[in-house]
């Protein structure tokens, strides 16, 4: 069996494995293979990613966990990797940093490492530092050999000969300077965005609300920004988000609509706002927590035109269907194994260095 093949029957496992925690229900079933060494071990990762950060709520950690456990089944993986030819491909030590924004997020790029057969060494942020080492263990347990392929490391990398790092535009600037002589995926801030016509169904609009507040809006995928026609008018759309009112009762998020809120209005800054989310006309892609921004535009060409010029700045857009580019309302969150961030695919990355 190739070294491919085992990996993906492991990862196969392990969505089996997290398919028991989910926002629906939390549910042991004993079919799962060592549950009775890593069941409570990972409800407790679980808890513990809770406790050390604010933003990691207990519905956002089951999501991403339950958004992974639908991505890793032979099927997926398979039709996934088959696009590549793996052969003949070299063993590389491969550096990850990590971002820590949302759980679970760099597990793609360690995942595309993995199925490159690469010895890797990962430095997490550390806002999320729990959850990848604990889900490492249990790969470990399925497939022992690969227990010298991977490294949590806290301090300086070294010896590495490729590197894929995700952070801010500032510390972007450092890493391009620090990995200047190394293969290397450097990936800065982005943001996502809605297209609005006012032909949007209330179901369109509610599914967009997900893309915004999941996660606290606080994904690379989390859509920041809205392009509306001339006049719209935003009742609908207030209507249709409000199912989410309750996130105002995450304290994190409350102390920022409140510190927000009070900029705005000190600047008197024109905002509409519903108690949980503040709309503001701006023309930058990245607002802050519990606001939106909005813009106007006079035609989709323009608009179409604007947003190429501006497509390093942009990870996703939503519309209804408005392109074959862009994705449906209520999908930002939910990316497929082929969905690589900034457009870059990682695993070709991957097997040419």
């Amino acid at each position: 069996m190739s070294s491919k093949s085992k990996i993906i029957i492991a990862l196969n496992e392990l969505g089996r494995f997290l398919s028991q925690f989910s926002k629906e229900s939390v549910s042991k079933d004993d079919s799962v293979l060592h549950n009775e060494l890593f069941f409570n071990g990972f409800l407790h990762q679980l808890k513990i990613s809770e406790e050390y950060n604010g933003w990691f709520s207990k519905d956002n950690l089951l999501f991403a966990v339950e958004n992974w456990s639908a991505l890793l089944n032979t099927d997926s993986l398979y039709k996934w990797t088959s696009n590549y030819n793996f052969e003949n491909s070299p063993k590389k030590n491969v550096a990850i940093v990590m971002a820590g924004n949302i759980p679970l997020v760099g597990f793609h790029d360690f995942l595309c490492a993995l199925i490159c057969n690469h010895n890797i060494t990962v430095k997490q942020s550390s806002n999320d530092k729990h959850l990848l080492p604990f889900l490492m263990h249990y790969l470990i347990k399925l497939v022992p050999e690969l227990k010298n392929t991977v490294a949590f490391l806290e301090g300086n990398l070294q010896g590495f000969d490729a590197v894929i790092a995700t952070g801010s535009d500032n510390t972007a600037r450092y890493f391009e300077y620090y990995f200047k002589d190394k293969p290397s995926i450097i990936r800065k801030n982005r943001n996502s965005l809605a297209i609005l016509t006012g032909n949007e169904s209330k179901e369109d609009l509610l599914q967009l609300s997900n893309d915004i507040f999941q996660y606290y809006g606080l994904g690379c995928r989390s859509v920041s920004k809205l392009f509306v026609p001339k006049n719209y008018n935003f009742e609908a759309f207030f209507k249709a988000i409000y199912h989410w009112h309750p996130i105002i009762e995450g304290a994190k998020y409350a102390n920022n609509y409140d510190y927000n809120k009070a900029v705005y209005l000190m600047s008197e800054f024109e905002i509409l706002e519903n108690g949980f989310l503040m709309i503001k006309e701006d023309s930058s892609y990245a607002s802050p927590i519990a606001s939106l921004f909005y813009e106007h535009y006079n035609s989709l060409d323009d608009l179409f035109k604007k947003l190429e010029i501006d497509s390093d700045k942009i990870q996703c857009i939503v519309s209804k269907q408005l392109s074959d580019q862009h994705l449906l309302f209520g999908s930002t969150q939910t990316p497929k194994l082929d969905d690589y961030a900034d457009g870059i695919d990682t695993v070709d990355f991957l097997l040419k260095i």
